[in-house]
């Protein structure tokens, strides 16, 4: 199934970061990333990062169509917030909070091995 992403400009703002996940409601509805983690990369090419609108329902998440496997560049094209915290470790978690700013979310336990 062809997805209809959101029409942007792709520049180079984080290049050489790798792959990530980020969800269609991102990609495709032009929500901002709200909540985003770094867990254990899958493969050599995976930067850990996924990004979510935070909006996602479990079963939503739980479905792969609903998300889908980008260039870490092209998602801080969606949304630019996201790259001040890109060379974070692994195991980190942000949520923005009401003034929109990006905070560490310390209850939540990114996939780490």
């Amino acid at each position: 199934m062809a997805k209809n992403f959101k029409d942007i400009k792709i520049v180079s703002l984080a290049e050489g970061h790798g792959a990530c996940l980020a969800t269609d409601l991102i990609t495709c509805n032009g929500q901002p990333v709200r909540f985003m983690y770094r867990e254990t990369p899958d493969k050599d090419v995976d930067s850990g990062w996924r990004f979510t609108s935070g909006q996602e329902s479990d079963e939503y998440m739980d479905d792969p169509v609903n998300s889908g496997i980008y260039d870490v560049n092209t998602i801080a094209n969606y949304d630019p917030d996201i790259i001040p915290f890109l060379n974070m470790p692994i195991g980190c978690a942000f949520e923005r909070d009401t003034n929109g700013q990006f905070i560490p979310v310390d209850d939540f336990d990114a996939p780490v091995d």
